[in-house]
């Protein structure tokens, strides 16, 4: 499938599952990019039990805002979608790993140093972290932001953060 359509596919079932009368929870990431520009992502996110296909497989959606304040009005935020799976472990203490492909759209086409090109980013995702005994979570991710060469320069950063989810 052309990676437009897959991406296209993505956005429909995000937007469907986002839409659907599932509770969300908060989940706030705290972290540093690869150009050492603090981060801070909110977002909203649903999980959707797949354990009809594999007893320890969720489907994670989430779309919020990832803020970058930069140096010298160098700031930038975007909007973000991702869809992740998660993978539960099945250790004590609930540990999981999640893998994901989503997508940002940036405010600006430069972070500090790097030449973005294009507003819009594709997101690779990889996360894990421990569901805590009062229901919230707590992780560390990696996050690496791409325009996948739809217009060169292709620069791209990562996002490594630590990162709280609070069951609402």
């Amino acid at each position: 499938m052309p990676r437009h359509h897959a991406l296209g596919a993505g956005f429909a079932v995000a937007l469907l599952a986002l839409s659907a009368p599932a509770p969300a929870d908060l989940n706030v990431g705290l972290g540093y990019t690869s150009e050492s520009t603090p981060a801070l992502r909110l977002t909203l996110d649903q999980e959707f039990d797949l354990s009809r296909w594999h007893p320890r497989l969720d489907l994670r959606l989430a779309t919020g805002v990832l803020l970058l304040p930069g140096d010298d009005a160098d700031d930038n935020a975007a909007w973000v979608v991702t869809p992740a799976f998660r993978y539960d472990l099945g250790a004590p203490g609930g540990a999981y790993l999640e893998a994901g492909l989503g997508a940002g759209l940036f405010l600006e086409t430069r972070l500090e140093s790097r030449e973005l090109s294009t507003a819009f980013q594709f997101e690779n995702r990889l996360a894990a972290g421990w569901r805590l005994a009062h229901g919230g979570e707590l992780g560390l991710s990696a996050i690496h932001y791409s325009n996948g060469r739809i217009k060169r320069p292709n620069d791209g950063f990562e996002v490594y953060s630590l990162n709280y989810r609070l069951a609402l």
